[in-house]
């Protein structure tokens, strides 16, 4: 009877704890993730279309979050024409994104601590050409929109093309290895 007590309360505690989470269904069209890339002589930049995600919260604590990123959706904004073709193909070629084999990238919230006034240090896995390597970033919290800026190291996806740490003499076609996003998410 005593274990029977015991399973009832345990029970009771987890279906408490399940029934306060609230999950938040990101607004995918008007969210937006913008990127940069950068090149010993300059710099690219443009945006990516995020396909689903979500944000959980326990009260108005951030505790989850996940996100699908359509990679067939990356594209440059700061060429036309010609040059933007080309660089939107090389992009999603094999030499760094691979989108025909690899159509989507996937974050996951795995650790989350909050620093107050709405603001949280994130460790997720992120996913991107099927490995997964940790991120760590800052994200706030406001209303029914989070924002975030994080940088990514491509190295770590096997996106090693043009990197200085992997190849000699690049000289003057040397890309950083890190990109950045500027993440705003609206739900």
């Amino acid at each position: 009877m005593k274990n029977l007590k015991t399973i009832a309360i345990a029970l009771f505690v987890a279906a408490s704890t399940i029934a306060t989470a609230q999950t938040k269904k990101i607004d995918a069209a008007k969210s937006t993730i913008h990127w940069v890339g950068k090149k010993v002589t300059g710099q690219h930049e443009g945006t990516v279309n995020l396909k689903d995600g979500a944000l959980v919260f326990k009260g108005n604590k951030l505790k989850g979050g996940t996100f699908t990123v359509d990679m067939t959706s990356l594209t440059s904004t700061d060429l036309s024409g010609e040059y933007l073709g080309k660089l939107n193909g090389h992009l999603k070629s094999e030499d760094f994104f691979g989108t025909e084999k690899y159509p989507t990238s996937k974050l996951t919230f795995k650790k989350i601590a909050g620093k107050g006034k709405g603001v949280y240090t994130v460790t997720a896995d992120l996913t991107i050409k099927d490995v997964t390597a940790p991120v760590t970033f800052d994200i706030t919290v406001k209303g029914n929109t989070s924002a975030t800026t994080l940088k990514i190291d491509r190295t770590k996806y096997g996106i090693k093309y043009g990197s200085g740490s992997f190849f000699d003499n690049l000289g003057d076609k040397t890309i950083n290895d890190e990109f950045e996003l500027t993440v705003n998410l609206q739900f």
